[in-house]
């Protein structure tokens, strides 16, 4: 049966843009972009090569999709395109692969999304928004490759254990077991943050020390210069 000119699911994109559509294969990666950049991020911690390894993995599925027999979903076979584009990319810069065993306690590494949908509330909301949401980031980047990219696709793509799975292609359990370990791990380095800004907290040191004691001195001065003599 042929498919409806404006039939928009992936099995009709894919064969417009083999049928030389270039607009259908943009759709498909504006579909698909946020959950690939995520998955490149998760792999590289870095914002412009997770970008540079999403179009690169784009232009090598681009000239495969006439090849693409439907095996796994569209989305399975992209997914897993950008994942080894990410690594290549990890690979060639040098960065080292992190190995580690899921019976480690890995330490937890300082580095910088939930994109802000309320941009245009107060000034002072958006700055603690940000400030809050580079904190998760950062802890998130802190978490080893197997249990970030697990933790990516379950807590912020909101995907299912058996759509992880077969995405990274690794059983369920695995991922259970991934995604309860990431969780951990983010708890305790994010108390461990509010430990440290809580002993910060009302802090009375620098300018607003300053700013008292030279207001008081001003005032006891101006008092000084009104008593007589």
């Amino acid at each position: 049966m042929q498919l409806a000119v404006d039939d928009d699911s992936d099995a009709a994109l894919r064969q417009r843009v083999v049928d030389g559509e270039q607009a259908a294969f943009a759709k498909l990666m504006r579909r698909y972009n946020r959950r690939l950049y995520r998955v490149a991020r998760s792999i590289l911690r870095d914002d412009a090569d997770a970008e540079d390894a999403l179009q690169e993995a784009y232009i090598q599925a681009y000239r495969a999709l006439p090849d693409f027999r439907g095996e796994s979903s569209l989305a399975t076979w992209l997914t897993r395109i950008v994942m080894n584009a990410a690594l290549m990319r990890r690979r060639s810069t040098g960065r080292m692969a992190e190995v580690i065993e899921l019976g480690a306690e890995p330490a937890m590494e300082q580095h910088g999304g939930a994109r802000d949908e309320n941009a245009s509330g107060q000034p002072e909301q958006a700055a603690q928004r940000a400030q809050a949401r580079g904190l998760i980031e950062a802890k998130i980047d802190g978490l080893p490759e197997v249990f970030r990219t697990v933790f990516i696709l379950r807590a912020v793509e909101e995907l299912s254990v058996e759509e992880t799975g077969k995405l990274l292609g690794i059983p369920e359990a695995t991922v259970r077991s991934r995604y309860f370990r990431a969780r951990a791990m983010l708890r305790e380095a994010l108390a461990r943050e509010l430990d440290f800004a809580m002993e910060d907290a009302f802090g009375f040191d620098g300018a607003r020390c300053d700013r008292i004691v030279e207001g008081v001195m001003r005032r006891l001065g101006e008092d000084n210069q009104e008593t007589p003599g």
